[in-house]
C-alpha cells in the first residue's frame, strides 16, 4: 500500500474544549510527509456535555446500563469533530475524497485497565459510522476496545507511532518519547524492542487543584509551582505507591491519581508538590526500563510548563527536550498517530503488542467505517 492522507483527531482527558486536527501522509510504517495541523474549538454546547458525561461515567462504573447522557455527547461531539474535519480540509485544500481514512479517538469518559483477574474496560464516545456519512470518508474509530476484549491494557497506543517518529529523528535507544497529556506515557524502542506505559499524572491533577483554588483552569507556564514549595515528606510518601513500582505493561484512568495528592497545602505548594510527582513518576518509570533512556522527547501540553520540564531534570534525572525543538510538532503529535494507526488499520498491522498494553501477541484494532 502506498502512502496516503490520513487526518487524525483526538480530544485528551484535560477536557480543554478543544479538538486536535492534523494530517499525515503515511503507509502505517513510515511517516512520508506531515501536513496541516490545527488545534479546533467545539461548539459551545459540546464541552458542558462532555463533562455531564465524563461524571456521569464515574458514577457508573461500567455497572448497569450507560447513562443516557452518552447518547447525547456521542452524537455532539461526533457532529462537531465531522464539522472540523470539513473545514480543516476545505482551509487547507485536502480533498476529503482522496483522504484514505479519518482516525477518530472519540472521547474517554472511563477506563479501567485489568487487575487481579479482572477484565478491563473502556469507553470512548464516537461514532464512527455517522461521522462517515457526514463526511462520505472512510473512518476508522474505537481502537481501544478490540485490545481490551484481548485482556490488554488499552493504553497507550501511541507506542508505535512513536517508534515512526524516533526512526524519523534517526535516535536510538537512548532516546524516548514521553507525553504528557491528562496522563503521562512513556515509549522505549530498542530495535525490535518496543515498550510503552502510562507513567503517573500529568495535567490533570494540576489543572484540577488549581480549578478547584478559583485560581484558572491550568497552572499556566507553571507560575504557581515555580513560587511554589514542594512538601518533600509527602512527596517521598507518594513516590512510594506500589503502582509506581508495579511492572509494566500498565495504564492508568485520568483519575487513577487526583488533586487530592495535595490536600490540605495551599494554591503554590500544592502545585509544586504535584508538578513534582509528575517528574517523580517519570523517573520511577525511566528505572523500569532495560536501558535507561539519558533523553526524553516531550510531546503534549504538559511541555509547556516549564516547571514541569525543569522538575523532569530534577527528580526523573534525564534531559528533557521539547518536540518542538526537534522538529517534530508537540501539540499535533497525539492527532498524528491517530491518522498512522487509521492507515496500520487499512492494512491490518498491529497497533498493539505485548510489552506496550500487554495483548497476549500483536494485534490490530478499530472499527473500519466506510462511507
Amino acid at each position: 500500500m502506498a502512502s496516503g492522507w490520513a487526518v487524525g483527531l483526538m480530544t485528551g482527558t484535560v477536557l480543554d474544549g478543544n479538538i486536535d486536527v492534523a494530517a499525515i501522509r503515511s503507509d502505517g510504517e513510515a511517516i512520508a510527509e506531515f501536513g496541516p495541523f490545527e488545534l479546533v474549538p467545539y461548539p459551545a454546547d459540546v464541552g458542558p456535555l462532555i463533562a455531564e458525561a465524563v461524571a456521569d461515567a464515574r458514577a457508573w462504573g461500567f455497572a448497569g446500563p450507560e447513562p443516557s447522557s452518552f447518547a447525547v455527547a456521542e452524537r455532539r461531539l461526533t457532529e462537531g469533530q465531522a464539522e472540523a474535519v470539513a473545514a480543516f480540509c476545505d482551509r487547507h485544500g485536502l480533498a476529503r475524497k482522496e483522504l484514505a481514512a479519518v482516525g477518530f479517538h472519540g472521547q474517554t469518559v472511563l477506563h479501567r485497565p485489568p487487575e487481579a483477574g479482572i477484565a478491563g474496560r473502556t469507553r470512548q464516545l464516537g461514532d464512527g459510522a455517522l461521522m462517515a456519512r457526514m463526511l462520505a470518508t472512510t473512518v476508522v474509530h474505537d481502537f481501544r476496545s478490540a485490545d481490551v476484549a484481548a485482556g490488554g491494557q488499552g493504553a497507550p497506543l501511541s507506542a508505535i507511532y512513536h517508534r515512526a517518529l524516533l526512526a524519523r529523528l534517526g535516535a536510538g535507544r537512548e532516546t524516548a518519547i514521553l507525553n504528557l497529556g491528562g496522563v503521562a506515557n512513556l515509549s522505549f524502542a530498542d530495535g525490535d524492542t518496543l515498550i510503552a506505559f502510562d507513567t503517573g499524572p500529568a495535567n490533570a491533577p494540576i489543572n484540577d487543584f488549581v480549578v478547584a483554588h478559583g485560581a484558572g483552569a491550568m497552572d499556566r507556564d507553571g507560575r504557581l509551582a515555580s513560587a511554589g514549595r514542594v512538601d518533600e515528606a509527602r512527596l517521598a510518601a507518594l513516590l512510594d505507591h506500589p503502582w509506581l513500582r508495579a511492572a509494566y505493561p500498565k495504564s492508568l484512568d485520568r483519575f487513577g491519581f487526583t488533586m487530592a495528592m495535595a490536600e490540605g497545602l495551599g494554591l503554590q505548594d500544592g502545585a509544586a508538590t504535584l508538578t513534582g510527582f509528575v517528574a517523580g513518576a517519570v523517573g520511577r518509570a525511566l528505572d523500569l526500563l532495560p536501558v535507561r533512556p539519558e533523553r526524553l522527547v516531550v510531546c503534549g501540553g504538559g511541555r509547556r510548563n516549564p516547571a514541569i520540564m525543569a522538575a523532569l531534570a530534577e527528580r526523573a534525572r534525564v534531559e528533557a527536550v521539547d518536540a518542538d525543538a526537534v522538529g517534530l510538532r508537540g501539540d499535533a503529535i497525539e492527532a498524528e498517530c491517530f491518522a498512522h494507526l487509521a492507515m496500520r488499520r487499512l492494512r491490518d498491522l498491529p497497533i498493539s503488542f505485548p510489552l506496550t498494553t500487554g495483548v497476549p501477541k500483536p494485534m490490530t484494532g478499530g472499527i473500519v467505517n466506510r462511507p
